[in-house]
């Protein structure tokens, strides 16, 4: 056992400080205390975890130590968009201007009015290295874009997403090419994000499970701030094998399982007489329970429902749950990350992904990379 769990913080001793509160978005899910630190897995581990399905962390990872400039820059960042609520008057400003030099030309920005989340999208070319100015640019429509991660107003945390052309409407993984660009683009903002691309034991280990050299591509720089956090959802996308996520200051609470782990953890849950004070509590109209009981029963039906949009019936259950946290827990699905840990996320498919939510541990927002990998073509 690794981690304990209690739900109500009048268990505590005041003398304990190891504890950590869960709050996200809102809502209390109890506290955590780490008890000791996970092993680093063996590579036979790691791989059969993998092809399992199953989510993998990999403690201690990353030498954070060497970008800690890097990483105190990132996070002043961050303060300033907070601050003026907008990016691209910053990145006119040292050392960002620096770093992007006349290799990604900033050329406009949009405040995205229609996403209720979005802050601002700022657009780039990229222009190879030994080109000339005027010459063709080798990637077009690269963008970041900044964005709040719920619409609470008390929730600070931020995500800046590194991606190309038509969001949510061209299929990234038909561009490798700009793919790879926006990549370079987010080591030019984030130059950090080399303490996991350049990472000799982590570029093996991915090599190895991907069946060749691993591609870093749609990449998000996250600052999880104090009550703020994800829900739980999963990453699939097509084209992408995985998620890699590092985390680079700061600490994170995770709970991360199979979507079948998931549904069947769901299914036990909510069968447990023990359980039935607080279903009733979280979903408190009749019609509501007698729904969630007919879709519990029906796997096929089960499955489908979580893949809406609006999954209200198991979304009480997963993101407001303590006793549905404290039941993970004890299964041994959550995760303490702190900086340099590392937790791989398979993405198969939508049968087969790792479902995962995130709450931010400590009184400080703290700085962490996700990056979908796939083999490099």
């Amino acid at each position: 056992m690794t981690m304990q769990y209690v739900k109500d913080n009048k268990q505590l001793k005041d003398s304990d400080k190891q504890w950590n509160t869960l709050k996200r978005r809102g809502f209390l899910l109890g506290q955590v205390k780490q008890l000791q630190r996970p092993a680093m897995p063996s590579p036979a581990e790691t791989i059969a975890r993998w092809r399992k399905h199953q989510a993998i962390m990999l403690p201690d990872l990353l030498n954070t130590q060497d970008w800690q400039t890097e990483i105190a820059q990132s996070h002043r960042l961050m303060c300033d968009v907070l601050e003026s609520v907008e990016l691209s008057p910053h990145l006119d400003q040292a050392p960002y201007v620096e770093r992007l030099t006349d290799q990604f030309p900033l050329l406009a920005s949009s405040m995205e009015e229609h996403d209720e989340q979005g802050i601002e999208k700022v657009y780039f070319d990229a222009v190879g290295e030994h080109q000339q100015p005027d010459d063709e640019a080798v990637a077009e429509d690269l963008w970041c874009k900044a964005s709040w991660l719920s619409f609470l107003d008390d929730d600070a945390s931020l995500r800046f997403r590194f991606s190309f052309g038509m969001e949510a409407l061209e299929d990234v993984a038909a561009d490798p090419l700009r793919q790879f660009w926006a990549g370079k683009l987010c080591d030019a903002i984030f130059p950090e994000s080399a303490v996991l691309t350049q990472n000799h034991q982590l570029l093996q280990l991915l090599k190895e499970l991907l069946g060749g050299d691993p591609a870093f591509v749609e990449r998000i720089v996250y600052f999880n701030a104090p009550g703020g956090g994800a829900q739980m959802h999963h990453d699939v996308e097509r084209g992408h094998d995985g998620v890699v996520f590092g985390q680079l200051s700061g600490s994170t609470f995770w709970l991360a399982l199979s979507k079948p782990e998931l549904m069947d953890e769901l299914v036990e849950f909510c069968a447990n007489p023990a359980h039935q004070t607080e279903i009733v509590a979280l979903l408190p109209d009749h019609k509501a329970q007698t729904a969630l009981q007919t879709l519990l029963q029906d796997r096929s039906a089960l499955s489908a429902y979580m893949e809406d949009n609006d999954h209200e019936l198991i979304e009480a259950i997963m993101d407001r749950s303590p006793a549905f946290v404290e039941y993970l827990c004890g299964l041994g699905f959550a995760h303490i990350l702190h900086a340099g840990d590392v937790l791989l996320m398979p993405q198969a498919d939508l049968e087969n992904c790792v479902w995962h939510s995130v709450c931010c541990l400590g009184d400080g927002p703290g700085e962490a990379v996700s990056f979908a990998i796939r083999k490099d073509v």
